[in-house]
């Protein structure tokens, strides 16, 4: 096992009814700003929950932060927040409206370009605290300091992570997501699905119970994530995938062992270019991702289809092929297609990725620092 140093300061609130006690997480004279997307939120009464539970408090709103939040739309918040004096954030939405808010948390005292907090990973000194109030399960990023941020004018999906805009509270109540659309709740078990491979197929690092705990979540996922679907009414299906979700990227099953993400920084070149949600990026590149990498993730991908799949007889070539194929085949059983094609997208768009990822100097990524840009390519032939 890697050394590691492990320290999550999140305080989770789970379960019915707890929107109703995140008054009592949040400074009682802090002026706050309530961030949110499209507004679905005020359909499904959550909003009317979360202002009941602020009462009395000065509340500033800032709605329509987009899917793959917009840089542009950020900034305009940010100014709101310089502006009115806020002093603290609650997010109120999925992983977008999370990560967006802690772009504007980390931003707001920014000395210089807020872009190369993105781009050039600029270190802060400073953010405005947050809180959160989960709605769709997925991203994981109301127990982590990871978001992603989209800028429209340059086509560029960035990513940046800093411990001072860890949450200090999120607000985890299942029955926020018994509404949501079938597509949303199908993104969202692909979307932890794949955060947990990313950091489970790499190589062995004699770390067994993370081992174990990954194999965990991704068999419970298994379980759980058509029973959503096939019910959306099961409180008791929601809250285990609203959990899986946040325990698949909140650093526990990443202790000590290495880490890939190589479909994920793929995934985020076809989101830019092409806006396909993120979990199709994933569902699309994953399948892809084992096959070009199946020598130097040859352990861990048969180890997944024993344990996950129960795929145990064959030559480890078709057993590595086997698992390729029931993890594509869960995908598709969710409503979630797995190749370009089946998104209108067509093969040119390999050497345009390619070309972007070369410019920024993506050219040794991966747990091994393998993935170059023919092996970006090599990926990509293979997701068509």
């Amino acid at each position: 096992m890697q050394n590691f140093v492990y320290h999550n300061p999140v305080k989770v609130l789970f379960g019915r009814g707890q929107i109703s006690n995140l008054g009592g997480e949040i400074p009682a004279q802090a002026k706050v700003l309530l961030t949110y997307g499209g507004g679905s939120i005020k359909a499904n009464g959550v909003y009317a929950q979360v202002r009941a539970a602020l009462a009395g408090r000065a509340v500033v709103e800032f709605g329509g932060i987009q899917p793959n939040p917009r840089y542009e739309t950020l900034m305009q918040a940010v100014e709101i927040v310089r502006k009115e004096g806020v002093e603290f954030l609650l997010a109120v939405g999925g992983g977008s409206v999370l990560d967006g808010t802690k772009f504007i948390s980390a931003a707001t005292h920014f000395d210089g370009d807020p872009w190369d907090i993105l781009a050039r990973q600029a270190p802060i000194a400073r953010a405005v605290p947050l809180g959160a109030v989960l709605t769709l399960p997925a991203t994981g990023s109301e127990m982590n300091f990871f978001a992603v941020v989209t800028r429209g004018e340059t086509q560029e999906k960035l990513a940046f992570g800093n411990p001072l805009v860890y949450p200090r509270f999120s607000v985890l109540d299942p029955e926020t997501t018994l509404t949501l659309p079938a597509r949303q709740i199908a993104n969202g078990v692909v979307d932890a699905f794949v955060h947990v491979l990313e950091q489970y197929l790499t190589y062995p690092a004699e770390a067994p119970l993370q081992d174990r705990l990954a194999e965990a979540i991704l068999l419970t996922l298994i379980e759980e994530g058509p029973k959503t679907l096939a019910d959306p009414a099961d409180y008791t299906a929601r809250a285990n995938l609203m959990w899986c979700a946040t325990m698949a990227l909140n650093g526990v099953i990443a202790a000590g062992v290495p880490q890939d993400w190589a479909t994920h920084m793929i995934g985020h070149e076809i989101t830019a270019l092409h806006g396909l949600d993120h979990a199709q990026t994933l569902a699309v590149v994953l399948p892809g991702t084992m096959i070009a990498r199946q020598d130097t993730k040859r352990e861990k991908i048969l180890q997944f289809a024993a344990r996950v799949w129960g795929i145990r007889e064959g030559t480890p070539e078709t057993r590595i092929v086997a698992a390729v194929e029931k993890t594509r085949e869960f995908f598709e059983s969710l409503g979630v297609p797995t190749r370009l094609s089946d998104y209108g997208v067509s093969a040119d768009t390999i050497p345009v990725i390619v070309g972007r990822m070369e410019k920024r100097g993506m050219t040794a990524f991966g747990e091994r620092g393998d993935v170059t840009p023919a092996k970006v390519r090599e990926i990509l032939a293979l997701c068509v």
